[in-house]
């Protein structure tokens, strides 16, 4: 069994839900490289990324699921989730397609239920964001409305939520082009390109993408993470 919405969620995934057309990511590119000639061989490489924009609550719930968790783990809990909650689309080629839940589908799942489903320790953290949600303390529509800044102070009032997570939600669901994901990975790649291969803790990086990068710092995250992750190969 397979989800279909799930498969969009990571880098390097194709799609036509795009944020920006081609002459914006024309424009992204040029802008990047006026401030940070670092950039250029990432950019020149890796030059058909693009910034999709996912269904909140799904994309949400899903890097809630996403912490200390491998990408095929991760894969499987969202999977058993639309199956056991969501609703049926329809089957092809053999294989049967489940929408992720709604929030009134998950209301109503317990701590205990999610533990069935090998969620461990972020059972409670997704009770939690969907109680939020259900109950309008967490409203998608207002956060819109906010700075990248204040997104982020709503966002990890949620059980769980950091600042990663927080910032991987406003680049892929909210059009927070300026949020700056620091996971392991891109410390690691920050500190080789940035600061001379020094331990750098992830607040300070955090706070020196937002300067240096701007507006379109999730695209410079995005390059730097799709070529050094090449690199590796």
């Amino acid at each position: 069994l397979q989800v279909v919405a799930f498969s969009k969620l990571f880098w390097g995934a194709s799609s036509s839900t795009v944020i920006f057309k081609l002459k914006s990511v024309i424009e992204i590119k040029n802008y990047l490289l006026k401030y940070d000639d670092k950039l250029k061989e990432a950019i020149d490489e890796k030059h058909g990324i693009r910034i999709l924009k996912q269904e909140f609550f799904e994309n949400l719930l899903s890097f809630i699921i996403s912490q200390n968790k491998q990408i095929p783990h991760i894969k499987k809990i969202v999977n058993d989730i639309a199956v056991k909650y969501g609703d049926k689309l329809g089957e092809y080629n053999g294989v049967e397609y489940y929408s992720f839940p709604t929030v009134s589908q998950l209301s109503q799942v317990t701590e205990e239920d999610f533990r069935e489903l090998r969620t461990g320790f972020r059972a409670p953290y997704l009770v939690d964001a969907i109680n939020q949600i259900a109950n309008d303390v967490i409203i998608e529509e207002k956060l819109y409305e906010l700075s990248e800044e204040d997104i982020e102070k709503e966002l990890i009032k949620i059980k769980g939520v950091g600042n990663k997570v927080a910032n991987c939600v406003m680049l892929f669901s909210l059009k927070k082009t300026g949020a700056f994901p620091v996971d392991v990975w891109i410390k690691r790649i920050m500190e080789q390109v940035y600061y001379e291969g020094k331990d750098t803790k992830k607040e300070i990086i955090l706070k020196f993408a937002k300067e240096h990068f701007g507006k379109y710092g999730g695209y410079a995250q995005q390059y730097l993470f799709y070529y050094a992750r090449d690199a590796k190969k």
